[in-house]
This record gives C-alpha cells, sequence and structure tokens, in this order.
C-alpha cells in the first residue's frame, strides 16, 4: 500500500534515508524541517520551526492549502547534544536548562506536528504515524542509569505515543500510532558516542531507513500504541 507520507526532521541522517527508501517504494514524501531547502525525493516541502507553538498552525494551513492528504507520517525530530552539553552521567551534571530544551526537541516538535495533524483525522482515517523515539526511553529496560535529560525526554516522548494512539484510535479505529527505536546510525546525533562502538551495531543510514521503511508498512492498528525496536520486536514502556 502506497500514499502520501510526511517526513518530519526530513534533514537529518536518518530523514533524508527515509525519504529515499519511501520513494523508492513508491510513496509520495512531503516534508517538513528547519532548512529551507528541498531535498531531492521530497514533492513538497515546508521550513517552519517544530518548537514553537505557531507551528501547528502554519504545517495545518500548508497541508490544507496543497491539497495533501496525509496516509502517514514518519518524526524523526531529536537532539541528544548541542553546543558542550552531552549526555548526563550523574545528577549533579543535570540542568534545567539543558533539560529544557531535550524536552522541546524531542517531544514538543513531535507534540506539535500531532497536532497539526490531528483536524484531518476523520472516522474512517487509515493513517499510520510512527516516531523516532529510543530504547533509552524505555524505563522498564533501563538497568544502566545516566543520560538523565535524553532518557527523560525520551520516555516523555514515548507516553505521548501512547495517550495519541488512545486518542486517535477512538475517533478513527483505522489509524496506528507507534514509536520506534531505530539503532545507532552514523550521525552528528552520535558521532561524539561511536568511536567504541561496536561495528556490527552500527547501522548504515539506508539500512536504519530501509528498517524504519518495513516497520511503517506492517503497521496495524492491533500494534498501535507500542514502542518497537529496529527488528520490529516489542520493547517494554
Amino acid at each position: 500500500m502506497t500514499g502520501t507520507v510526511l517526513v518530519a526532521g526530513s534533514h537529518g541522517t536518518i530523514g533524508r534515508a527515509l525519504i529515499k527508501s519511501l520513494s523508492d517504494k513508491g510513496y509520495r514524501v512531503v516534508t517538513v524541517s528547519r532548512k529551507a531547502e528541498k531535498l531531492a525525493e521530497s514533492d513538497n516541502h515546508l521550513a517552519v520551526e517544530l518548537t514553537e507553538e505557531s507551528s501547528v498552525a502554519l504545517v495545518g494551513q500548508w497541508l490544507k492549502d496543497n491539497l495533501i492528504e496525509l496516509d502517514g507520517v514518519i518524526c524523526c525530530c531529536g537532539q541528544l547534544h548541542q553546543d558542550g552539553n552531552l549526555p548526563e552521567k550523574n545528577l549533579k551534571q543535570l540542568n534545567q536548562a539543558w533539560l529544557a530544551k531535550s524536552m522541546s526537541v524531542n517531544v514538543v516538535t513531535h507534540m506539535h506536528l500531532a497536532q497539526s495533524v490531528a483536524p484531518f483525522i476523520k472516522s474512517k482515517s487509515r493513517l499510520r504515524w510512527l516516531s523516532v523515539s529510543a530504547k533509552v526511553g524505555s524505563i522498564e529496560d533501563n538497568q544502566l542509569g545516566g543520560w538523565y535529560s535524553y532518557r527523560m525526554s525520551k520516555s516523555a516522548l514515548n507516553m505521548l505515543v501512547k495517550n495519541l494512539s488512545i486518542e486517535w484510535q477512538r475517533k478513527a479505529s483505522g489509524t496506528s500510532v507507534i514509536a520506534v527505536h531505530p539503532g545507532t546510525t552514523p550521525s552528528a546525533l552520535s558521532e561524539p558516542f561511536t568511536k567504541n562502538w561496536p561495528k556490527d551495531k552500527l547501522y548504515p543510514d539506508d539500512v536504519t531507513a530501509n528498517r524504519i521503511t518495513t516497520i511503517f508498512e506492517s503497521l496495524t492498528p492491533d500494534g498501535s500504541g507500542k514502542l518497537y525496536h529496529h527488528d520490529g520486536t516489542e520493547i517494554p514502556w
């Protein structure tokens, strides 16, 4: 089944690879990111800052003006480090400003995008939504501690996905909403942490994108409201 898929965070490593993967599968891909330039396989692009509340109306109007009827959404927005702020090793390193920034980029972007899309969901909709999340957001799976702000923000994203899956299925029983842990892909996000990472657990961007596309295509309402590993297995919340 093909159709139109919106990829948000389209200029990131995984976002760019997803555009190609989805296009190769025959999907029409439209994109949203902070950057203005349209990527090659993108049919239509909107430059907008999804951390800002004004983005809700802007994305909604863009979809309406361009008569974009979405079959799916994949939101890749996320941030692990920036400007010397790295994942915390202990409580002392955790600070309010960076936690707020992590929440803004890792959660609020997905929230605003969902608010933009929600008015277009009708009772017969079969919209598929996939948020790129992280295994470290799983509370039950956490055995190592540390990485406070990133773990907290990804846990919050996972709760957003769970809530969204319930609300949208009440409105349209055919919808599917999930979160996916993509594995470690060489990128600007992961670069500081991959030097000693096992080579067999470093996945090229095209492999990661194809895995996400496969999960996206296999989405059903029965599988909604869950966090999945890139191999399709379920990760506990």
